[in-house]
């Protein structure tokens, strides 16, 4: 049978007007994760992450994903910045689908589960060998990432050790609300910009005693406040709506640069998405 050529794999363009809006409630139905001995288990080449280069917990994803050293283990992709009712897509900006030849991000959720008729979302864990979504739940996939491929990995960082997990989770449940959702509420929501700016407060007095979260090395609370910090000011902050900018906060500032020197958070940047 003859091949599809990559032209032949992409989506058409975004059209409102034909298609209109995209309006699913975010949900995540798929929450699967990978274990030593249940449906999903740690093996090179059997997963494919789906994500958007726009999308702060596909960055999540993208840069434990090298920090674990699984560039070559699990591969990844890129959907296209925008999109129309039909969902995320596959289009020239990024190209074509590696992995099933779909050209709408939905075929895959298709192929998982019959008469599909929910959130057509990312990031998303792909399994290959049973051809159906593993996960939707950035979390999950980012400590599956970080905990359950080690032996097969190239030179790990353990970012999510057994000792300092509480501590990361009882962090995600303060700086999630208050900064990583947050942000955007706060360009209008006066509560929510006052416990944005009082969270960057604390923070940056936390990293002037230490350059990393917790326990004074890199770990998933780092990845998962970083890419927040990252945007800042490229995005919801853009036009200073929400304070001067994240200067005014000197330790946060310098972190935030920081690690933006380490190949594996500027590598997964692209800060010309953060608007799309």
């Amino acid at each position: 049978m003859a091949q599809l050529s990559a032209r032949t794999r992409l989506a058409s363009p975004v059209d409102i007007a034909i298609h209109g809006e995209y309006r699913r409630t975010p949900e995540t139905r798929f929450t699967g994760r990978i274990t030593e001995d249940g449906a999903f288990t740690a093996r090179p080449f059997r997963y494919h992450v789906y994500g958007g280069w726009f999308c702060p917990w596909t960055h999540r994803v993208a840069i434990t994903r090298e920090l674990a050293g699984l560039h070559d283990v699990v591969t990844m992709s890129y959907v296209d910045d925008r999109r129309d009712a039909r969902g995320w897509a596959f289009r020239e900006l990024h190209g074509p689908d590696p992995v099933n030849g779909f050209t709408l991000l939905r075929q895959a959720y298709e192929a998982t589960e019959e008469n599909f008729d929910g959130h057509v979302a990312v990031p998303m864990l792909w399994d290959r060998f049973s051809s159906r979504v593993v996960s939707t739940d950035a979390a999950g996939i980012g400590i599956d990432l970080a905990t359950r491929f080690r032996h097969l990995a190239y030179t790990p960082v353990n970012t999510y050790p057994e000792a300092l997990r509480d501590e990361i989770e009882r962090l995600d449940r303060w700086i999630g609300p208050a900064v990583n959702h947050g942000v955007t509420a706060a360009r209008h929501d006066p509560a929510a910009r006052s416990a944005l700016l009082e969270a960057f407060e604390l923070l940056d007095g936390r990293l002037a005693r230490s350059g990393f979260l917790v326990g004074g090395v890199l770990t998933e609370a780092d990845v998962r406040l970083w890419v927040t910090l990252i945007r800042f000011d490229a995005g919801p902050n853009a036009d200073r709506a929400i304070n001067p900018g994240l200067h005014v906060y000197p330790h946060l500032s310098r972190y935030t640069h920081r690690l933006y020197e380490l190949p594996a958070f500027r590598d997964t940047t692209r800060f010309e998405s953060f608007s799309a």
